[in-house]
């Protein structure tokens, strides 16, 4: 009977220690770019997985250089999943012709990832942040400038600050360049989190920018009309390794549970919390999740 029980014993302790230690194996990684928008929806990710499955999560954010940087590491594997946005994909990494239907677009870029990469773009979230022009009031004011054609007419005279990608992607500088005849007396690279102190500062007169994002609102800044309609709808989603899905079957439902919950205005908001009064991008996640009942 000692025997029985011992040898009964044994068997537990060495089923709980195998279980704990699958358990611990299960993890994926989490990339953002390095700008508010993706600190938050990295953060949303997490939650919502360690909050629905056993997986844990690492994450790496604010990789600088963002998709130039986070999608070699995903090919090669070092990343399971991190937001990205539609025409991101298409005619940056893709480096395809502009498609100006978003849900043509988008079907594309998914198809055309899973081809080319095994990466799957799981169900939009809702929100569409694409690129737009803003300049300092002022200076609009000085110059009666509205439309990026206005623009086109003093840009000699002008600074421009963007991050490093805008400056490299067609979808960027080099494509307005050619569509807008822009011709900037100097251009300025700068990191995504400092444009708005460049611009506020007068370091620079105009910055390319996110239509969602908060400092927008700031009264000193203009944002002008995409006249020519020269940029692509953005709309944003998770993407993830098709490898990391067939490791982890439960992924993709529990992700998609995200798909049309986050709106242009939803994103600002959030974005506001976080960059103007302050919030920690977890709890603005834990709320957000929360107010979705997507949070046990």
């Amino acid at each position: 009977m000692k025997k029985l029980f011992i040898i009964l014993l044994t068997c537990i302790l060495l089923i709980t220690f195998v279980g704990c230690s699958n358990n611990s194996n299960k993890k994926v990684v989490i990339a953002s770019k390095p700008m508010t928008e993706q600190y938050i929806i990295a953060e949303i990710l997490t939650q919502l997985i360690e909050g629905e499955t056993d997986i844990k999560v690492e994450q790496k954010l604010g990789i600088g250089g963002g998709t130039s940087n986070i999608h070699p590491a995903m090919e090669k594997g070092e990343i399971d999943m991190y937001p990205e946005y539609s025409g991101t994909g298409w005619l940056f990494v893709l480096k395809q012709d502009l498609i100006n239907d978003p849900q043509e677009l988008y079907e594309a870029v998914k198809q055309e990832y899973s081809k080319e990469y095994q990466i799957k773009w799981l169900d939009l979230y809702g929100f569409n942040d694409t690129y737009a022009l803003v300049i300092n009031k002022e200076i609009a004011d000085k110059y009666n400038i509205n439309t990026y054609s206005d623009l086109a007419k003093y840009s000699k005279d002008l600074v421009f600050g963007a991050e490093y990608d805008f400056y490299e992607r067609d979808d960027g500088y080099e494509g307005l360049k050619s569509v807008y005849n822009l011709d900037f007396g100097k251009k300025v690279e700068l990191d995504i989190g400092l444009k708005y102190d460049a611009i506020n500062s007068n370091k620079v007169d105009i910055i390319n920018a996110f239509s969602t994002d908060a400092k927008l609102e700031n009264t000193n800044l203009k944002v002008l009309i995409d006249d020519k309609n020269f940029f692509p709808s953005y709309f944003a989603t998770t993407l993830v390794r098709e490898e990391t899905l067939e490791k982890y079957g439960e992924l993709e439902g529990i992700l998609n549970k995200l798909a049309g919950t986050i709106s242009n205005e939803k994103m600002i908001e959030m974005n506001y919390e976080v960059e103007v009064e302050k919030k920690d991008p977890k709890v603005v996640a834990k709320e957000f999740l929360q107010e979705q009942g997507l949070l046990k």
